[in-house]
């Protein structure tokens, strides 16, 4: 899938349909979200669902505009909420998606970091002296040694 929806990513197929591609006239669009035309340029001009654009500035939905304009719906006629507060609901899930994308994007970071620090950690080891032995420090004890050298026999 590629992740414009227009263009491919890593040498992938430029004309892959994904479910970001700007593919719907707006009469196809309202047809399948069960709108009016004239409701989904009234969202468009709002802010809610925004579509792409041609180069004659038509209108372009695609399959995930479709569902966004599907749950406008639902919110406002299922659960009452005006379209302020839809307006804010997509702005806060917007928000939250970008933050678990950021989220998983420091975690890969933090795991690259963490290999990276073993395989050095690793070079290190393996750059020691086998013939030198780590030094403990020896805890400090009430304990007294008395030294006396051996007699002459």
């Amino acid at each position: 899938m590629s992740v414009d929806g227009i263009g491919g990513v890593g040498g992938r197929n430029p004309y892959e349909l994904t479910e970001e591609s700007p593919v719907y006239v707006i009469s196809v669009a309202a047809q399948l979200s069960g709108l009016h035309p004239q409701t989904l340029r009234q969202y468009d001009r709002l802010g809610l669902v925004s579509p792409g654009r041609t180069a004659g500035r038509g209108r372009r939905y695609s399959a995930r505009d479709i569902q966004l304009l599907r749950e406008v719906q639902r919110l406002s006629q299922d659960e009452g909420i005006n379209l302020a507060g839809i307006k804010r609901i997509i702005e806060l899930e917007n928000q939250v998606a970008a933050l678990q994308d950021r989220v998983a994007e420091l975690a890969a970071a933090v795991e690259g970091a963490a290999a990276a620090l073993q395989q050095r950690e690793a070079q290190v080891h393996a750059s020691y002296r086998r013939d030198l032995v780590p030094y403990q420090d020896v805890q400090q004890t009430s304990a007294l040694v008395v030294w006396r050298p051996k007699r002459p026999e």
